[in-house]
C-alpha cells in the first residue's frame, strides 16, 4: 500500500451471487461473503428485541427493529458500521412467510443499496428469553 487512501479504498470482504445460483437480492441475502482484507473480525452475538432496560415487546416487528438496533449499538461501539457485515445468522420463533417477508423489508432498509450480507434464517421453537421472537449474530470485517 502506497497510502492510507489507498487502505481506506479497499473493502475488506465482497459479496457474491454466481450466475449458476439464483438471484437472492429479492430475499435480502447473498450467497457468498469472500473475505480477502481486513484488520479487524467483530463477532457480535446474539442481539435479540430486548430494550436497554431489558424489557422486550410482545410484537415481532418492533423486536426485529430493536434487534438490529442493538447489532448497530454494538457496531457503534468499536467504530463499524452495519454495512461492514459480512455474515448473519438470524433465528426466529415460530417462523412464517409474513415474518420472513417483514424481515426482508427490514433488511432492505437497513442495506439499502448496498450488497447484503451472506444470511442464514433459523426457524427456532424459542429463544433464551420468554417472549423472545428473533434473535441476530453478525461477523463484521473492518479495516
Amino acid at each position: 500500500m502506497n497510502s492510507k487512501l489507498e487502505l481506506c479504498q479497499i473493502k475488506p470482504f465482497q459479496m457474491h451471487n454466481p450466475n449458476k445460483l439464483y438471484n437472492p437480492s429479492a430475499f435480502a441475502y447473498s450467497h457468498v461473503a469472500e473475505v480477502r482484507h481486513y484488520l479487524r473480525i467483530l463477532h457480535i452475538s446474539g442481539q435479540g428485541g430486548e430494550n436497554q432496560q431489558g424489557q422486550l415487546s410482545k410484537d415481532f416487528a418492533q423486536q426485529v427493529h430493536q434487534a438490529f438496533l442493538n447489532v448497530q449499538h454494538a457496531l457503534d461501539d468499536v467504530a463499524a458500521t452495519i454495512t461492514d457485515i459480512a455474515v448473519l445468522r438470524i433465528l426466529v420463533v415460530d417462523h412464517s412467510p409474513k415474518k420472513h417477508q417483514f424481515l426482508i423489508r427490514e433488511m432492505q432498509q437497513l442495506w439499502n443499496g448496498q450488497a447484503f450480507p451472506a444470511c442464514t434464517l433459523i426457524p427456532v421453537p424459542c429463544l433464551a428469553l420468554q417472549g423472545m421472537l428473533i434473535e441476530i449474530e453478525a461477523t463484521a470485517y473492518c479495516m
